[in-house]
């Protein structure tokens, strides 16, 4: 059975190679018989010496690009030596083994305490979560809660009854994985015009007696907006006064949960709305944990039904685990621990301020070169999305991405989905560690590529779904 991923043929032979080692760089022995490679494609004979091992994988992995210059990901690039030491202590330590490892077990707990607090849970003491790999798990268990719960208030018609679940066409690919593993029915709210997002109106029109929840992001991949959560859900108060239709929202806050609390205070889209029955977020994002890291968290333990979780004996008493992985490393729950306790609120504050601050600015520069339209400019998310300008036919988007790419920077161009899909976009994230100096570069680099992109005939782009590879 061939791999999901397919890498190039292994076309050289497999009696000779020579080993693809300089016989003067690093530990090996100069005059050595340095003259069999491994293999690439199966297990060698033999073993090799660790130096060997480790310069093979170190020197091909020189060819990854720079995560500094990586302006694609939202996850975390940077971190403290202090964490890596932690990281490397816990790497060993399984965190479903939560009577083998008490303390670490009782750092998830901790972090989950802080983070009901931090979203105005209405008891966060009450409040019940855990740590997953990452938000994609976390939305997964979210939704399974929406429907379980769904399930047991109209058990006369399910399973005859197919639930489905309301969200906008810019959500995260983890909500279409769970339609189709759990079996929902997902329902899309295209984009129209410049609304590149879920809105009120359209989420409540489309639920029924059916419908397990509304989801909504707050801040889309495609360009960094928080979704209108408290008109989302005063727009179904308004439904279930009309027809008695209760449905609660999940809110997929995967990088605004952990933005929005520190510098948006003002803006209400957490627990302090009844609707709102969950929340998730990637520590690994905006909560500065390398990946993988997510945590899910409901309001209090009615919105997470009794027979998904799971209880394992911790400290002599009853700790309750509710996860789709079972072995994983405790190592990112530590770091999560760490950073909370390391940074504080205000530290948060002024991490996420300055990546705004950083967005802002960029963008304010690009949009001043004048051959590109902001759609968003940063002041939600750290995040930016602009396309080229109406007069500008000489290059597209996907010209300026493979430029960038010459120059190491590593800017995602990417085609809107439905209603949308004649709109091409840039999108740039702005992260911890990408700092005013390096954005300021982007933009010398980018002032230098455009009076050669200007001569050219004609966007040179003919495959746009092959010019770049964005997977949120």
């Amino acid at each position: 059975m061939a791999a999901l991923h397919k890498g190039p043929d292994d076309n050289e032979s497999d009696s000779f190679r020579r080993l693809a080692l300089n016989p003067f760089y690093g530990e090996a022995n100069p005059i050595g018989g340095m003259t069999e490679a491994p293999p690439r494609h199966r297990l060698p004979a033999g073993p090799l010496p660790p130096s060997s091992a480790y310069q093979l994988v170190r020197d091909e992995l020189m060819l990854d690009g720079n995560s500094r210059l990586n302006l694609a990901t939202f996850v975390t690039t940077w971190m403290e030596p202090q964490a890596g030491v932690l990281m490397g202590e816990c790497r060993d330590k399984n965190m479903i083994d939560k009577d083998e490892y008490p303390r670490t077990a009782e750092l998830e707990r901790r972090c989950v305490a802080m983070l009901a607090d931090l979203w105005h849970a209405p008891d966060p003491s009450a409040a019940v979560g855990c740590s997953t790999t990452g938000s994609s798990e976390a939305c997964m268990l979210a939704g399974m809660a929406l429907k379980r719960r769904w399930a047991k208030r109209n058990a006369d018609r399910y399973p005859a009854a197919r639930p489905n679940l309301v969200m906008g066409v810019n959500v995260q690919v983890c909500w279409e994985k769970f339609c189709n593993f759990w079996e929902v029915e997902p329902r899309l709210v295209p984009m129209e015009g410049d609304r590149y997002h879920l809105d009120a109106a359209s989420a409540a029109a489309l639920c029924d007696e059916n419908t397990i929840g509304v989801v909504a992001v707050l801040g889309s991949t495609f360009d960094g907006s928080y979704e209108p959560v408290a008109d989302i859900c005063a727009a179904l108060d308004d439904l279930q006064a009309r027809t008695g239709l209760d449905v609660p929202v999940h809110v997929d806050g995967a990088s605004g949960a952990m933005v929005a609390p520190f510098l948006d205070e003002d803006l209400v889209w957490d627990f302090r709305l009844p609707r709102v029955s969950s929340i998730n977020t990637s520590g690994h994002k905006y909560g500065l944990v390398y990946p993988g890291v997510g945590w899910a968290l409901w309001r209090s333990p009615e919105e997470l039904p009794e027979e998904l979780v799971f209880r394992v004996n911790y400290l002599g008493g009853d700790m309750p685990t509710f996860a789709l992985n079972f072995s994983r490393p405790g190592a990112q729950v530590v770091a999560q621990y760490y950073t909370f306790l390391r940074l504080g609120r205000e530290g948060y504050r002024a991490v996420q301020q300055t990546s705004r601050d950083v967005a802002r600015g960029l963008a304010e520069r690009i949009e001043a070169m004048g051959d590109f339209r902001l759609l968003t400019r940063g002041d939600q998310l750290p995040v930016f999305a602009f396309t080229t300008a109406p007069d500008v036919t000489a290059y597209d988007v996907f010209d300026v991405s493979r430029r960038l790419r010459e120059h190491g920077w590593l800017v995602p161009a990417y085609t809107f989905p439905a209603h949308r899909e004649d709109l091409s976009v840039l999108r740039i994230v702005c992260r911890n560690g990408f700092s005013a100096d390096l954005a300021g570069l982007l933009v010398e680099d980018l002032n230098r590529l455009l009076p050669e992109l200007r001569r050219q005939p004609g966007p040179f782009t003919r495959d746009k779904d092959a010019a770049t590879s964005f997977h949120h």
